[in-house]
């Protein structure tokens, strides 16, 4: 019997790349939903027998839609899909009921794996599934404009990155990262001066620049860290001295250099692209930010940001970063993603 199946991901390119995976015979019967409100709307109305479930969403999220399925006992198979691989994340989620756990980009060979265990337990009832009908992938049509598409896209590459590094990080620290969406504009400079401008007027923050090049694409990675986040930071890592202004930037540079290189490399793998990165620079130290808009103002009329947030839980650590790519990188990266929207 074919699986009454939904997909549940704000991501579109996400939802698509599942969709593609599961077997042909289950095409007809496979149902969409942009986030887990709309997911619990669905499971409530009428029987689904497998449900493919992402994490980090707006409205409800992950952890969210599976505590819900629980307290309202639901019948369904979850497999949660996530770019969040930390081990604590798949605790969480297998303690929630969740039949298994894939991480992004979902390997074949787990997933063939995972349905095995799905049509040994599959319920013995006819569903007729209401299909959703696919939202055909917009090209675009310029250089500087983001498609609704390709800003699904570029969300949906950043949102695995991020998790690879929150994994990472998670690791080292022997923390739970906390991972919010990825937030994806092509901005003005003008804007962009604003925004890092407001930045540097905080006293309680600190900023590292380091550029990155790679198969014609170009930016600059910024992380910008709370002040207020360098005693807990110096306890996770060991460091029982005193706060010196030395000991900090050191400590800033550490988490620099996890975030940004894990960052930069899980996005350079989904691509099929390699960057070189720069020496990491301490911004309102060595390179004031109005020097740094100055630098870049001939060459970033415009740029694509993305802006990803981390927070650790249970202790006072946030942090942003910034991945600024020039205008000229748009193009580049416009054309290596297009062909994730193609049918």
């Amino acid at each position: 019997m074919v699986a009454a199946v939904l997909i549940c991901d704000d991501s579109n390119l996400a939802r698509k790349q599942m969709a593609r995976a599961l077997p042909a015979q289950w095409q007809q019967n496979i149902q969409f939903a942009g986030h887990g409100g709309e997911a619990l709307d669905i499971l409530q109305r009428q029987p689904i027998d497998l449900l493919f479930l992402d994490l980090n969403m707006p409205i409800l999220d992950g952890y969210q839609v599976l505590a819900a399925i629980q307290q309202q006992q639901l019948s369904v198979k979850t497999v949660v899909v996530s770019g969040d691989i930390q081990p604590e994340a798949r605790e969480r989620v297998m303690a929630f009921g969740a039949l298994d756990f894939i991480k992004k980009p979902v390997d074949q060979q787990k997933l063939n794996h995972v349905l095995g265990l799905v049509e040994q337990k599959t319920i013995e009832q006819q569903h007729q599934a209401k299909t959703e009908p696919r939202i055909p992938a917009q090209k675009n049509t310029g250089s500087f404009v983001l498609s609704n598409d390709l800003r699904d896209v570029f969300q949906e590459l950043s949102n695995v990155a991020m998790g690879q590094a929150g994994d990472l990080l998670a690791r080292l620290l022997k923390v739970f990262v906390k991972l919010p969406i990825p937030n994806v504009n092509v901005i003005e400079v003008s804007e962009l001066h604003m925004a890092i401008a407001s930045v540097e007027q905080k006293e309680n923050t600190s900023a590292v620049c380091q550029g990155f090049i790679g198969g014609g694409v170009a930016g600059e990675a910024l992380l910008i860290l709370n002040d207020s986040s360098f005693v807990d930071i110096a306890r996770l890592m060991q460091y029982d001295g005193e706060l010196t202004s030395k000991v900090e930037l050191e400590l800033l540079m550490d988490i620099a250099n996890i975030l940004i290189g894990a960052v930069l490399k899980g996005l350079a793998e989904q691509i099929d692209m390699s960057f070189s990165q720069g020496h990491p620079v301490v911004l309102g130290q060595h390179a004031p930010v109005s020097e740094l808009i100055k630098a870049n103002a001939r060459r970033w009329r415009r740029t694509l940001a993305i802006e990803i947030s981390y927070g650790i839980e249970n202790y006072n650590i946030s942090c942003d970063l910034l991945l600024l790519f020039t205008e000229d990188s748009i193009k580049t990266l416009n054309y290596k993603v297009e062909f994730l929207l193609e049918d």
